[in-house]
């Protein structure tokens, strides 16, 4: 298989340079990702942690980096000669005793439940220009509608405070009317007394 391949051009790509980078397990690498977008051919940047390298050196060569994006475990399964990777580049290398990282997922899985255990539930946010306007409008109505009762017990005061003093002055009025009636009646017995003549003494009438 080997003789066959020999001479064969398998990749565009620098073979002897990839193969010399020597990718491994626990490695963080930078996997410059060429991508097609209308028509438009852009560099996108893959940076994660190398979980597993498989078959060596050979043609079906790949590597699986993880990264964890929005707090989303992300992994990608890159053939190391692709052409569509322009660059390949690791920014630290770390002493591992495996040679697949696999269990990284499950720790992940348990920090992350760990952490959930932590939390509690809040219900923080800022207001939006609508719910302004709503709670300001509401805030009116809410003064509007005590105004109206504060001036309607001041109506209802006023006008209890008036009653009582028309109730007061028609009590001194009457007071007054009994008051004036009897001097009346002792103005007629005088006068009634002043036209009856006195009576003669008995020892006049004798004689």
């Amino acid at each position: 298989m080997k003789a066959a391949i020999a001479g064969v051009s398998i990749s565009p790509v620098n073979m002897e340079e990839r193969k010399n980078l020597g990718i491994k397990a626990g490695d963080t690498v930078k996997v410059h990702q060429k991508i097609q977008d209308k028509g438009k051919t852009r560099i996108q940047i893959f940076e994660g942690l190398v979980l597993a390298r498989k078959h060596g050196n050979e043609p079906g060569a790949t590597f699986t980096v993880r990264k964890v994006a929005s707090g989303v475990g992300v992994e990608k399964i890159y053939p190391l000669y692709s052409p569509l990777i322009d660059k390949l580049e690791i920014v630290r290398r770390s002493k591992v005793r495996r040679a697949k990282l696999y269990f990284i997922r499950e720790k992940v899985a348990r920090e992350i439940k760990r952490q959930m255990r932590r939390m509690s539930l809040t219900a923080l946010s800022t207001e939006s220009g609508i719910e302004a306007e709503a709670r300001a409008a509401a805030e009116a109505k809410v003064a509007e509608e005590e105004a109206t009762k504060v001036a309607e017990a001041e109506a209802n005061k006023a006008a209890e405070e008036e009653a009582k003093a028309a109730d007061a002055a028609a009590e001194e009025t009457s007071a007054e009317e009994v008051v004036e009636e009897p001097a009346a009646e002792v103005e007629e017995a005088k006068e009634v007394v002043a036209e009856t003549p006195a009576e003669e003494p008995e020892a006049e009438k004798k004689d």
